[in-house]
């Protein structure tokens, strides 16, 4: 899979290559995972979408960094450059949680560059106070003494109820698993950025692109009533909460959630 050189960093991509429409998705994946969390939507749609999903940098396959806080407004401009130097033109960004926080913030800032925004168990607001002690301390564990010492603790928070306990899921819960106890250290300085993110609530009225917004009913990272705030902040944006999913939607429930991306793009394309 190939590599880009932006202008601080090297991005790990996936892409499919052209396809019959002629239009690119652009996947954004979450805190502490990879653009892996894609694979099923990126299989059922590269036919019909040139796919592309990244790894953030510091994450998954991408250069590591040595900020001490890898920020959104960071995050954003290596988005921004991504699309830019692989001349993709207005993309249809999905992104999860921290691929939300992106999606959210390229939206309102760079309008042209986002066709749709698809985002996925995410929130607009900034780390509730009361989660930052927890996570502050779960950092510098996973700093010092690695993540391995935390998959336990992280495991519910990543995923939900359903999928933890579904025995037919068992294999796919191992995969995530082991990829969370390998985590490398230095993914404390993307954890910074999660932690430390601004209220980006204000810049939702900018977002005039269509907006589908989907939440795990067992989400408990980023609750329903997050993203009903960020739809009543994106004029014309449609909520759909995935039944039996937590915080890893693409993941937990891959089929209901490539069903409803498919649905906006196809209700998209209809009615150009």
């Amino acid at each position: 899979m190939p590599r880009i050189a932006l202008d601080d960093t090297e991005l790990h991509y996936l892409d499919t290559g052209t396809a019959s429409s002629g239009e690119t998705l652009l996947f954004s994946h979450g805190l502490l995972m990879s653009h892996e969390m894609f694979a099923a939507q990126v299989e059922a749609l590269r036919e019909r979408y040139r796919c592309i999903a990244y790894d953030h940098r510091g994450q998954g396959q991408s250069a590591p960094s040595d900020l001490r806080s890898i920020d959104m407004g960071t995050l954003t401009g290596d988005a921004t450059l991504l699309i830019e130097k692989l001349e993709l033109g207005p993309v249809h960004f999905v992104g999860l949680s921290m691929g939300g926080f992106v999606g959210m913030r390229l939206a309102a800032r760079r309008r042209k560059l986002v066709k749709s925004l698809t985002l996925l168990d995410t929130s607009a607001g900034p780390e509730p106070a009361a989660n930052v002690p927890k996570y502050t301390a779960m950092n510098l564990t996973a700093r010092y003494l690695g993540a391995r010492m935390l998959v336990d603790r992280l495991m519910p928070i990543m995923f939900g109820r359903s999928f933890l306990a579904d025995p037919d899921k068992a294999a796919v819960r191992a995969r995530w698993r082991a990829h969370l106890q390998a985590l490398p250290r230095s993914v404390w300085r993307a954890v910074n950025g999660v932690l430390e993110r601004e209220n980006v609530t204000p810049e939702l009225g900018r977002i005039r692109c269509p907006t589908l917004i989907l939440v795990g009913d067992e989400d408990v990272a980023t609750p329903r009533e997050q993203s009903e705030r960020i739809q009543r902040g994106i004029a014309g944006s449609k909520l759909v909460t995935i039944p039996r999913a937590g915080h890893s939607s693409t993941v937990e429930e891959p089929e209901a959630v490539t069903t409803e991306i498919s649905a906006f793009l196809q209700g998209l394309r209809a009615g150009a």
